[in-house]
């Protein structure tokens, strides 16, 4: 059975992130481990379909077609905290546009968001020499918590590309953090991430790396930072949220053949 969560409150952090905080008796177990990628994915069910109750995502992509299935969109947990049972979500949210964005907009307390997860596989190490983290607003939620985490004394770069001044947001850290916010001002989605990154003096050993957001950005990143940079594999954490384009059906549907071209070409 999926898990599920009821809206216990909303906040519009910025023009184009709304903050959901879920509670309620069906995070019973949930636990989000060491990772400060944790990630789930929310369910939302086509209004013109009637499912099963109690909702099981699995019974249902069992016993329906595919066409009438669930959409699901995969958002990273900006915090849990299992004291209170309070689960938060940050969305991006353009308009109408997209599934979880406009659902978030609207959400009301009470609403039921089932999910299922998390999954996860990133979290600063307290062995790195320095920290870069990278990305654009789609990856600020996860950048966030990692900036969070960071122990004592760690040194970060962090760079986050919004649209402007009014999307910036405050995150507190017990490490030393070189915060850039990027503004892109209705240019190029990551372009300002790329050349950030070219831009910045590495130190010799001890990187550790976490960079995601538009796919093409991601590509090109990880080619400058495996190629010229040297950082080995095993030191990052990079991958495509999304791509320019694509909503996250389409994405998610060519994710693995882009990839496998990506490995072809950067080896």
């Amino acid at each position: 059975m999926a898990l599920y969560g009821r809206v216990a409150r909303t906040e519009r952090l910025t023009r184009e992130m709304v903050r959901v905080v879920l509670g309620g008796e069906g995070l019973a177990g949930f636990e989000t481990g060491p990772f400060t990628d944790s990630y789930v994915k929310l369910v939302f069910p086509l209004p013109d379909v009637v499912y099963p109750e109690p909702f099981d995502l699995r019974e249902v992509r069992a016993s329906f077609p595919r066409e009438r299935w669930p959409r699901t969109r995969t958002y990273t947990v900006r915090s849990w905290d299992p004291a209170a049972r309070e689960l938060t979500i940050d969305f991006v949210v353009h308009g109408d546009d997209g599934i979880a964005g406009p659902w978030a907009a609207k959400a009301q307390p009470g609403d039921v968001l089932h999910f299922a997860g998390p999954g996860g596989g990133y979290a600063p190490s307290a062995e790195a020499s320095w920290h870069l983290l990278a990305g654009d607003e789609s990856a600020w939620p996860a950048i966030a918590a990692a900036v969070e985490a960071l122990p004592a004394g760690a040194r970060a770069t962090v760079l986050v590309e919004v649209e402007g001044p009014a999307d910036e947001q405050v995150v507190r850290s017990a490490g030393e953090v070189d915060l850039r916010w990027l503004h892109r001002a209705g240019g190029t989605r990551g372009r300002l991430v790329v050349d950030a990154v070219r831009g910045l003096d590495f130190p010799a050993d001890g990187v550790q790396v976490f960079v995601h957001g538009e796919a093409t950005m991601v590509k090109e990143l990880r080619g400058h930072l495996k190629l010229e940079r040297g950082v080995a594999r095993e030191r990052m954490s990079i991958s495509g949220y999304w791509r320019l384009g694509a909503d996250e059906d389409g994405w998610q549907s060519s994710k693995g053949e882009w990839n496998r071209q990506v490995e072809q070409e950067q080896g």
